[in-house]
């Protein structure tokens, strides 16, 4: 892209050019010109869009087939979109009739299992559809190298983080994994969040979780998310606690900086 003099004089261009974040939009009067107003109104469709598309179970459930997982369908206690997005406290829960198709499943394996992932639209479906299944791909690399017996993948209609604790204890797992869709931000319409529990129980708060947040292409990597989650699984096995109490130190290898780091803001001062 060729620059114009004035760009040369604009610093805050050459950071725009790297970031998605709404910087050096510039002015038209005392106003944002047409074109910054334009993208935002856009952006801001996007997240709407993306918090009432519709859950694409079966297709889901489809491309967890081909990567050689079953899948169970359960829905939490609110009914609707509506009911979801207005009580919060019955997404994360389950319906009578999901709580009783648990229990007959889990009456057959009593032995339970060390892993159960569980699988919800929660605000962004568009982040589910898109990384669940290339997440999971790099996740069972660890699963089988750990050798973690699973659960099938428990797909959540309007289903919020705490569910995955009750869907945990009913299938008697170890340790349970969520992946939601985020409430979708004016650039990341489909960022998917992670939440560890070790030792589910209902009524448990965040302060018993990890979470691991932004995995999508243009965030966390799913091999990065998945390197990080494996080290926190691990350790909760080890400690036998998950959440505040446990950190995620995972060793990551980095490029070495050859150069120091410059401000460009300061360059030439």
């Amino acid at each position: 892209m060729a620059t114009t003099p004035t760009d040369s004089l604009n610093p805050w261009l050459e950071l725009r050019r790297l970031t998605p974040a709404r910087i050096a939009l510039g002015r038209t009067g005392t106003s944002m010109p047409t074109q910054a107003q334009l993208d935002f109104q856009f952006a801001h469709a996007q997240a709407r869009d993306a918090v009432h598309l519709p859950f694409d179970h079966a297709g889901l459930s489809d491309q967890l087939a081909e990567l050689g997982r079953d899948s169970l369908l359960v829905h939490s206690a609110a009914s609707d979109r509506h009911s979801y997005l207005q009580r919060p406290d019955l997404g994360r829960k389950l319906n009578d009739a999901s709580v009783q198709h648990l229990r007959d499943y889990a009456y057959g394996h009593t032995e339970g299992f060390d892993v159960a992932v569980v699988v919800a639209d929660g605000l962004s479906a568009l982040a589910v559809h898109r990384h669940t299944v290339p997440f999971l791909t790099r996740m069972q690399e660890h699963f089988h190298t750990e050798g973690w017996s699973q659960s099938p993948v428990v797909l959540v209609e309007q289903g919020r983080v705490a569910v995955a604790d009750e869907v945990g204890v009913l299938l008697g797992a170890k340790m349970v994994v969520m992946l939601i869709g985020e409430r979708p931000g004016l650039s990341s319409p489909d960022s998917l969040g992670l939440y560890f529990t070790y030792a589910p129980k209902v009524g448990l708060t965040d302060a018993y979780r990890n979470c691991i947040s932004n995995v999508r292409l243009e965030g966390l990597s799913y091999g990065m998310a998945a390197h990080r989650l494996a080290y926190l699984m691990r350790e909760a096995c080890r400690r036998q606690l998950s959440g505040v109490n446990l950190k995620d130190e995972a060793q990551v290898q980095t490029l070495d900086v050859t150069t120091p780091n410059e401000n460009f803001l300061l360059k030439d001062l």
